[in-house]
């Protein structure tokens, strides 16, 4: 089903990129329904099965039609470029519980028998109920499955908006866009998107959230009704590598010119990550991982820059070289 964004003149200055731990905390119990994406993160999966099986998202799916309306209430847009769960999650709890029983009671109707449920017929009966009952999932979905590895996947979505960030200068929207993800299409100023979901709408100087995400391929999502800012949901890259440790052996001909550890650091490097992304991935103290990345950087192998409160390190043409070559 086509969904149609209509951009006007002022749109263009009004676009940004965020990430949102909310969203791919609600895309984790999406993920878990639907076993067409469980392909990349198979390894995770298995990792965290018994933990998730002791949750409770028979509620959470009911508001997860395959086709149709999810609440727009329940996952809002980011209002920052780098908000924290936390943040996003007291947005949600202080949701206004009229507008809430509508945008749910739609999304229900989207899912067979969902409306005629105990649950759901509980909810629309008490709005202020669902939202604590709601938040509360989401909230133990976060804790339980998602936020040990959360400095990965941020650091994963970090890289996207900093590719993309650099496309969008050389391109422009009208280029970006088609190149964001194959479901997407630009004429005349109209984002085309083959999503899950019909959606029209005229942006009317709201600008667009271009907004990476480990957990919804392959879905892309378009949409949010007034009042949130209209939003595009993408794949973010590198997903295929996410769970795979490429980390633990070092090319021996690179481990003997740097030593191991900064060889591993420097290999970690496949995407920008930030020094606490790499420290949790590569199992080494903070301290270790920026002594090492100083010196990469000192030696001309990394460069650094910074992103919001972050600094993210990535490979020189240098040390790309070094690393291709160690592994030939």
């Amino acid at each position: 089903m086509p969904s149609h964004l209509h951009f006007g003149e002022d749109d263009f200055l009004r676009c940004r990129f965020a990430v949102s731990p909310l969203w791919e905390t609600q895309e984790v119990a999406r993920t878990l329904k639907r076993p067409d994406r469980h392909g990349y993160h198979a390894p995770w999966l298995r990792r965290i099965r018994t933990a998730a099986e002791a949750l409770d998202l028979t509620g959470l799916w009911l508001l997860m039609p395959r086709r149709g309306h999810s609440p727009d209430w329940l996952c809002p847009p980011p209002v920052g470029p780098a908000a924290g769960f936390e943040e996003e999650l007291a947005a949600v709890r202080a949701a206004d519980p009229e507008a809430a029983l509508a945008d749910t009671a739609r999304s229900l109707a989207d899912t067979p028998g969902a409306l005629d449920s105990p649950r759901g017929r509980a909810w629309l009966a008490d709005p202020e109920r669902m939202i604590r009952e709601l938040t509360g999932v989401l909230e133990e979905i976060w804790h339980t499955l998602l936020a040990p590895d959360w400095p990965r996947l941020r650091a994963l979505l970090e890289a996207d908006v900093a590719f993309h960030s650099r496309r969008l200068a050389e391109v422009g929207l009208g280029g970006l866009l088609p190149e964001i993800n194959r479901r997407c299409g630009w004429r005349a100023g109209t984002l085309t998107v083959d999503s899950n979901a019909e959606h029209e709408r005229h942006l009317g100087g709201a600008g667009l959230v271009l907004m990476p995400s480990v957990f919804s391929w392959p879905d892309v999502v378009s949409g949010f009704d007034p009042p949130w800012q209209p939003t595009l949901v993408y794949p973010a890259r590198g997903i295929g590598g996410l769970w795979t440790d490429t980390t633990a052996h070092s090319p021996e001909a690179l481990v003997r010119l740097l030593g191991r550890g900064r060889a591993r650091v420097l290999g970690a490097l496949d995407d920008p990550a930030t020094t606490s992304a790499l420290a949790h991935r590569l199992g080494l103290a903070l301290s270790s991982v920026s002594a090492h990345l100083t010196v990469l950087r000192d030696s001309g192998l990394l460069v650094s820059r910074r992103y919001g409160h972050q600094v993210l390190y990535e490979r020189t043409p240098l040390g790309m070289a070094l690393v291709s070559g160690g592994a030939q």
